[in-house]
């Protein structure tokens, strides 16, 4: 990463993420330069990676090849209008984590000639390990592409998607996905307790299970029918648990459910100009 100049506007919990994560992995702290108008932010950044921030975000782009775009999604416009000269006059990459912000809003703010790539993290990124969805227009040059998924490498791992449209669909799957296992987990672990456990009991093993659980797929092949045939012993518990959740529609319940993520976030996309959440 010795090539990168790296700007990251807005220091909130993603942006201390991929600074902490780029640090890890070589990033020397004197490339980055960060741009964030709340003081704690800059203190904390500061105390906690020896990473200099400024109020002033012209000053933090000047000198950058790259710069990250960290802000709220309703905050994007009012950055990025003030940089356009400057992100003009250098040519500079901008690779954006607003949520539901499109590339053509983008590029009105940034102006002519800025190569613009949008990125969709999930929230496992704060702890190494997540995994991000990449897009960027067909006219994007490699070197552009690379940097992109070099800054997102540093939090897990990354994947490149055909369409901007597509990436709604990756919001909805592993953007809002943390939640859905989440909420499986929950589940798991009220049924162990209202069946005689000690809640925390339960809770401890429905947390660790779905931790183990992501483990073994991770280091697995990615065939995820032959590891759930693994667990399914014919007639044992496990596909009693199975044939139960298969016969409530669980399969369709879940399509129905990233169905309406995907469609929610269009609508909030097209609501708000551009932007959702």
């Amino acid at each position: 990463m010795s090539h990168i100049e790296l700007t990251v506007l807005g220091a909130g919990n993603m942006g201390r993420a991929l600074i902490g994560g780029l640090l890890r992995h070589g990033m020397r702290p004197e490339q980055i330069s960060v741009g964030e108008s709340q003081e704690a932010a800059r203190a904390t950044l500061s105390r906690e990676l020896g990473i200099a921030a400024t109020v002033d975000n012209a000053a933090a782009v000047r000198k950058a090849n790259l710069v990250v775009l960290a802000v709220k999604p309703q905050d994007a416009g009012s950055v990025l209008r003030p940089l356009a000269a400057d992100l003009q006059q250098r040519r500079t990459a901008v690779l954006s984590i607003a949520a539901g912000v499109r590339i053509q809003a983008l590029q009105s703010w940034c102006g002519a000639g800025v190569p613009v790539i949008r990125a969709m993290p999930n929230r496992p990124a704060l702890v190494g390990a997540g995994v991000t969805g990449l897009f960027a227009p067909a006219d994007t040059d490699a070197s552009c592409r690379a940097m992109a998924a070099q800054i997102m490498q540093s939090v897990g791992e990354v994947v490149w998607v055909a369409t901007e449209e597509a990436l709604d669909v990756v919001t909805a799957l592993s953007g809002s996905g943390p939640a859905y296992f989440f909420l499986l987990a929950e589940a798991m672990a009220m049924a162990g307790a209202d069946l005689g456990l000690p809640p925390e009991t339960a809770r401890r093993l429905s947390i660790a299970t779905l931790h183990g659980a992501g483990l073994l797929a991770q280091g697995s092949d990615g065939d995820l029918s032959r590891l759930r045939a693994e667990v399914t012993s014919k007639g044992g518990t496990t596909e009693a648990a199975v044939c139960t959740l298969q016969t409530a529609g669980f399969n369709e319940l879940i399509a129905r459910a990233v169905e309406a993520a995907t469609r929610r976030g269009r609508e909030l996309a097209d609501q708000a100009g551009g932007t959702s959440r």
